[in-house]
């Protein structure tokens, strides 16, 4: 992980309008679906499945987005990318990383809504 995650709440409510309802359902979905979606990017990794992997980055590309989290979107498209040409081999140390960075942006997202 190059850098610490820190939840920019501000940024993520101009984004949304203001609207706390809204960013509290997204956290909420985030949370629910960690596990998920960290699991089918596992399984499309472990089966060196490439359009699998490119979704999967994707989608975590843009659930990182979301929570204004910049550096682990940017290693998102970074796996995108590479899946997106086939080139899979040697992403173990990304997709790790990728993994780690998402999970320690749900355990900062649970911190939030346990506050």
């Amino acid at each position: 992980m190059s850098q610490p995650f820190v939840l920019d709440r501000g940024l993520i409510l101009d984004r949304l309008g203001g609207d706390e309802e809204i960013l509290a359902m997204m956290i909420d979905m985030f949370l629910q679906d960690v596990d998920a979606n960290c699991a089918a990017l596992t399984a499309a990794h472990a089966a060196a499945d490439a359009a699998a992997l490119r979704r999967e980055a994707h989608t975590l590309k843009g659930l990182l987005s979301t929570m204004s989290d910049e550096a682990g979107a940017a290693e998102a498209l970074f796996i995108e990318q590479k899946a997106k040409v086939g080139e899979i081999a040697g992403l173990d140390a990304a997709v790790a990383g990728l993994l780690a960075r998402v999970r320690l942006v749900a355990s900062v997202l649970q911190q939030e809504t346990a506050a």
